[in-house]
This record gives structure tokens, sequence and C-alpha cells, in this order.
């Protein structure tokens, strides 16, 4: 997966203080490339090169004139004020030069506002999103929940394809912004969340978890407060506890390789789909598709945020609607491009292709030559 080079890799070191980090530019179309900014102690070059070159299948998927991207800064227990503002001017001439960097993993939108300022950067200054009314901050506001609703409708159709019965039994592992968007998509289509899992355990009811109760008693860091739920909610305090409650779909939204050669077999579900990025390790898949197991990947499930993002950039968003209208328009942009892409990619499947995405993303290329 990782054979072709990057169009561009930078390790950055800090212009005024040291940083520690990286950002690779996988492709670039018409100049252009985007991607999320990831921050953990753990982040490593490998991982941010995979990652960018996720994002340009997902935006290729989607249609989008627009390259893929990535950073990574690495967490080392410092001020993230100071680290962040560091970064924004140190990431600088790459932001002015057409490499956008948004939210990931450990970077949310005030952190993403915080390195802008640093960098001195406006999106709006960008030839294509030029004519974008409102700031970048504002425009995200009413998009909070994108990729959640891209998940879940992945989710969706992916179920429709499978025979059982019309309410399925559902586990989130991650609940965080994306897990706590599809909880509620889902409930509100009709389907039971019977697991949630966090960085402190799984809880789980049967019967299907209260969803409006336990988003209120889970933090914005995605924690839920234990002592908030009701007694009929089970708790496990295992770190893999959330493998272990019996559903028919698992929605991954949290850690890459939270399912990996070593725990595959325990996996009960017929659909899992990753709501994260690189949930389920290459050997991983492997195992599932052996047992049966449909994975739906996360450049066709878990593109929300990209594509949001994208729409904007390339100035394919109507900049003339109200904003409640650009935003509702996005989200019918991406369900429908969702939509198709996974009942695409399950079609690729069912013929036994061995690299679904790329066998997809050929047929997409050759479609339009």
């Amino acid at each position: 997966m990782l054979d072709k080079k990057p169009a561009l890799s930078v390790t950055l070191n800090g212009a005024d203080a040291p940083v520690r980090g990286w950002v690779v530019v996988d492709s670039l179309v018409e100049s252009m490339a985007m991607g999320g900014t990831r921050m953990t102690a753990t982040v490593t070059e490998d991982e941010v090169r995979a990652l960018a070159k996720g994002m340009t299948a997902k935006l290729s998927l989607v249609g989008l004139p627009i390259g893929g991207a990535k950073a990574g800064l690495v967490a080392t227990g410092k001020p993230r004020e100071h680290a962040l503002e560091h970064f924004g001017r140190t990431v600088a001439p790459l932001l002015h030069g057409g490499v956008h960097l948004g939210c990931d993993l450990g970077v949310n939108q005030a952190d993403r506002a915080a390195f802008y300022d640093a960098a001195d950067y406006d999106v709006r200054r960008l030839t294509r999103c030029a004519r974008l009314p409102m700031d970048w901050g504002t425009y995200w506001e009413p998009l909070v929940d994108i990729t959640g609703h891209g998940v879940g409708v992945a989710t969706l159709t992916a179920v429709a394809g499978m025979p059982g019965p019309a309410s399925r039994r559902v586990v989130i592992q991650g609940f965080g912004a994306v897990g706590r968007g599809v909880a509620k998509y889902l409930e509100r289509h009709g389907h039971r969340i019977v697991g949630v899992a966090d960085v402190r355990g799984t809880v789980s009811c049967p019967d299907g978890l209260p969803v409006d109760g336990l988003i209120k008693a889970t933090d914005p860091a995605g924690t839920v407060d234990r002592a908030l739920l009701p007694d009929s909610v089970t708790t496990a305090n295992g770190a893999d506890a959330w493998l272990d409650v019996d559903a028919d779909v698992l929605v991954l939204a949290a850690n890459m390789n939270a399912v990996h050669a070593g725990n595959a077999a325990q996996v009960r579900a017929a659909l899992i789909v990753e709501g994260g990025n690189l949930c389920c390790s290459p050997e991983a898949k492997d195992a599932l598709a052996a047992q049966g197991v449909v994975v739906i990947p996360d450049v066709v499930a878990n593109v929300g945020g990209a594509a949001a993002g994208g729409c904007a950039l390339t100035g394919t968003v109507p900049f003339d609607l109200p904003r409640d209208q650009m935003a509702a328009w996005v989200f019918d942009w991406v369900q429908e491009r969702v939509e198709r892409n996974t009942r695409e990619v399950l079609e690729v499947m069912a013929g036994g292709a061995p690299d679904p995405v790329a066998t997809l993303l050929t047929a997409r290329r050759t479609a339009t030559v």
C-alpha cells in the first residue's frame, strides 16, 4: 500500500522552537492538497504517510479535484498552546502555498484556529475559496456531525444489502465526535446501540443504550461518566471488552489497528464499518475476510469531514446559499457519494477483488478517460 512515493514529504523541526512532526503530501491536484493534523505521543512518519495516501483515495472517490495530505505532530507533554503556535509558524509556507491542514485525532477546531492564527492563514485567500462568505470556523459550526453522518450512511447502505432484521444491534468503538454522530444517526433510523467503548472500557445494554442520555454523560473527549448511567447499563473495564458485546454491526471510530491479527477472531459482527482511519490492520482484514466479515473501508465511510472541507476549498459548495442551506447541501452531497461508493465497493468485494479500493479507483479513472 505504501509503494508509491508521495509528492512531498517534510520533516518538521520548528521555526523558532523545537517541533517534532511531519507533513506528507501524497498527491497534488492543481497545486493543492488537504488533510488533517494528528497530534499524539506516538504518531510516526509512516503513519502520516499512510493517512495521506488514504486522503488521496477519499477525495478521489468523492470526485473532488484536490490532492491528499496529512500532518503529524508529536505531543511532548509540554503546553499544547505553545506546540500549536510553533507548529503553525513552521507550516505557514505550506498552508499559504496550497497545502491545507485541518483537524484530526488530538486536534480540535479550537486547536486548528490557534495554528491558523499563528500562521496568519485564512482559507478565503485561496483563489477557489475566495467567495466563501464566512470564516472557516463559522462554515464548520453546522457541520460538526458530518463525519458521523457519512459513517452512518455507509452503515445503513451496507446493512440494506444484507439479510437480517430491520433493526440491527450496533457496537461503537470510540465515542468522540464521530462515534456520537453515528450513534444519533443510527438510532434515528431504527437501530439499537447495544455497546459503546471509550478509554475507560465498554458500556452496554442488550435492549439498547439510551443514546441521548449517554451523550449527555459524555465529555468532549468522548469519555462516558458511568455515575450518570441508569442501572440497566452494564460496564466492563477491559480494553477490548467491546468485542465481547453481541452485535450485528461494529463501527470502529477510535484508534488505528483497533482490530488486528491478535483479536480479529473475536469479532462477532457480520459487518464492520471503519468510522476512523486505518481501524483494521491489513492482517486483520485478511483474517476477517476469511471469517466472512464484511469491512467497509475508511476511505469510503470516513469521508464526511474531508468532503465538507474539500467542497469549500475547491469552490464546489454553492457559496450564495445562506449558511444553514449551505450545510444542508453539504450533508446531501456527502450522503449521495457515500451511498454510491458503499454500494460499489460492496459489488467489487462480491466479485472477489483482493484490493477493493484500488479496483474501484482504477474503474473510476478508466471511466473518465
